[in-house]
């Protein structure tokens, strides 16, 4: 994927010159370093990082657009999936992961009090100091009333807990190792300093990332050929544990672009699912101007799916976020497009785009949700469609 972008201003590159001068800095030290290492520095170092640093992410001014940055529609119609679990506890919590610019959080408790399903208590797990601070400006404005149940948490809750977790385009951020087919088997691919620059190399793979590449490939119903690179999430397990192993009764809800293992670690994927995102423009250079693009890669559901039922999750359903969103109602959200100011209807109906056909957020994006300690009853309708849990 070769596309010409366009350099970033002055200040901005000097922005990145100084994340740059961090990583050369650890790969000096210590020598190459894992990629899941460079992707955790260019996303995450402390106010260098993509989501660390005071930049503009969100929105169509940013560099992409996630669901409930559209508008209402998105909340109002998972509202309809989580109220019905919130309002079955005495006092349920709601948890939400990477709020983002707090948008979703407004509207989401908003559509919760509509439905009369608040939750006793509704936390914000926010690792970005930067992000954290928009979200407290958001919500004091247009959530005054809400504050008293409100908290940020610098970590995941350590007691047990009753209620719901959503992260929305959550899983698709954390870091990932690289991989790549040799004549001589598999290799990881790490970050090296080469005339000056960011290099992939390659070394032998090792440690657990040795031991669940292996356990991979030999689950594939394909062999990938010489030349295959893709990414392995290492610690998708050990995040889903941390964010979600003291939920004692309820529903996670996670909601990201991604495959089924055999579709992600495909032959013809040759290049894996890795993605840098910058001014709306994707592509696949982790290295150009870090610290001023978003890294993410398509989130492998199976081993999700497989995680969660280790930690004694049910898989509830799984689907592509179209299929489940009509389950979930969203014609209720929407209401009477004909009944509309024009304006209106037209904001709407391209919310409803994006949301929902094939080639925008329709079938690329997935629902998963994951539920401990519910009875049947209390399952929302949404959850009662088979969906594609089959293909996992």
């Amino acid at each position: 994927m070769n596309i010409l972008l366009r350099p970033p201003d002055p200040e901005l590159a000097v922005h990145s010159e100084r994340l740059s001068a961090l990583v050369h800095a650890e790969i000096e030290a210590q020598g190459p370093i894992a990629f899941s290492r460079y992707m955790e520095l260019a996303l995450y170092a402390p106010g260098l990082g993509y989501y660390s640093a005071g930049l503009r992410k969100f929105g169509y001014g940013g560099d992409f657009i996630t669901a409930p940055e559209l508008g209402p529609i998105y909340a109002q119609t998972l509202a309809r999936v989580i109220a019905p679990v919130l309002r079955n506890m005495e006092q349920p919590t709601l948890l939400e992961i990477g709020g983002g610019s707090g948008r979703f959080a407004v509207d989401l408790w908003q559509a919760l009090e509509n439905l009369d399903a608040l939750p006793e208590r509704y936390w914000l797990l926010e690792r970005s100091a930067d992000l954290r601070e928009r979200q407290i400006e958001r919500l004091e404005q247009e959530l005054a009333q809400a504050l008293p149940r409100i908290a940020w948490l610098d970590e995941p809750p350590k007691d047990r807990w009753d209620g719901v977790l959503v992260a929305n385009e959550v899983v698709d951020a954390l870091p990932v190792d690289l991989f790549e087919i040799t004549n001589d088997g598999p290799v990881e691919c790490v970050v090296e300093i080469r005339d000056g620059r960011f290099q992939f190399a390659h070394r032998p793979l090792q440690g657990v990332l040795a031991v669940r590449v292996r356990e991979l490939l030999e689950r594939l119903p394909q062999e990938l050929p010489t030349g295959w690179r893709g990414e392995l999430l290492n610690s998708g397990e050990a995040w889903l544990d941390s964010v979600a192993g003291k939920l004692r009764d309820g529903m996670a809800l996670l909601v990201d672009y991604g495959e089924v293992a055999a579709d992600l670690y495909h032959r013809q994927r040759q290049d894996g699912s890795l993605r840098c995102y910058y001014r709306h423009r994707v592509h696949d250079d982790p290295f150009w101007y870090p610290g001023l693009c978003d890294l993410t890669a398509s989130v492998d559901f199976t081993a999700l799916a497989r995680a969660a039922d280790q930690l004694g999750f049910d898989l509830a359903a799984y689907d592509t976020q179209s299929a489940f969103l009509r389950a979930a109602r969203i014609d209720l959200a929407v209401g009477d497009l004909s009944l509309m100011p024009e304006m209106q209807r037209i904001r709407v109906a391209q919310q409803l785009k994006t949301l929902m056909l094939p080639n925008e957020m329709g079938e690329r994006f997935k629902v998963m949700a994951l539920t401990r300690q519910l009875d049947a009853e209390q399952l929302p309708e949404a959850l009662t469609a088979p969906g594609q849990r089959h293909r996992l």
